[in-house]
């Protein structure tokens, strides 16, 4: 398989995922985005940064690059979708997830390793935990803070397609465990089908275990998963 990590102008994890994803033997290049998707892709990385300097809002201009409507339609055609940060506020702007990411309750850029609680393990991005595992990966975003209406939130949860939720070491939510504000902790989320998925935090840099700990391999492992679940 080969990951295509899609890079805009002030994408700057693009290295980091592809990095990551060659430690875990995944095949994996970097995308201009102007160049559209290669033929050969049978994953899509959306990475973390400061595209277009987050004008407007983050991810907006991005998620109207032409290459987004190729994803959207790899996507529908069942190929794995991961967005990281900015690519996780590119990925709702661009509607392969609901809600948006917005500004944090402080008000400031935060940067620093939280707990994650895995809320689905029957998922290619968490089948290598258990439903309830506690992870710690770290945050860096300005504008992090998870955002839906009420009533489609309820049904995201009743639909099982909120990913990941902050919490504290031993698994609990609630405020002093939301570095960010975000609606009932949330740190991912789920898109229509399991194969597309967007989170806050960085597991590619909790990959290496030289640089900040391991325990976001598993979601990377999520595009072999997603790929030999679909053989």
């Amino acid at each position: 398989m080969t990951v295509s990590i899609i890079r805009f102008g002030g994408s700057n994890c693009d290295r980091d995922a592809e990095r990551a994803l060659a430690h875990l033997d995944i095949d994996a290049e970097i995308v201009w985005h102007e160049d559209g998707l290669p033929e050969n892709t049978t994953g899509i990385v959306l990475p973390g940064g400061f595209s277009y300097g987050d004008y407007l809002r983050a991810g907006a201009m991005a998620a109207r690059s032409p290459i987004m409507a190729e994803v959207r339609e790899a996507a529908a055609d069942g190929t794995p979708v991961l967005g990281v940060c900015n690519g996780a506020q590119v990925g709702c702007e661009s509607g392969l997830t609901e809600g948006a990411f917005t500004t944090n309750e402080s008000a400031r850029f935060q940067c620093e390793h939280v707990y994650l609680r895995v809320e689905r393990d029957d998922t290619p991005w968490t089948a290598a935990y258990e439903e309830g595992d506690v992870i710690e990966v770290p945050i860096a975003h300005g504008e992090g803070r998870y955002e839906i209406d009420d009533d489609r939130l309820a049904e995201l949860e009743d639909e099982g397609r909120v990913l990941f939720r902050y919490c504290d070491a031993d698994g609990e939510t609630g405020p002093d465990a939301n570095p960010n504000g975000s609606k009932h902790n949330v740190a991912g989320v789920l898109g229509e089908r399991e194969h597309v998925a967007v989170l806050m935090p960085h597991p590619e840099r909790a990959t290496l275990p030289d640089v900040g700990g391991t325990d976001g391999q598993g979601v990377l492992r999520g595009f072999e998963t997603a790929v030999t679940g679909a053989e």
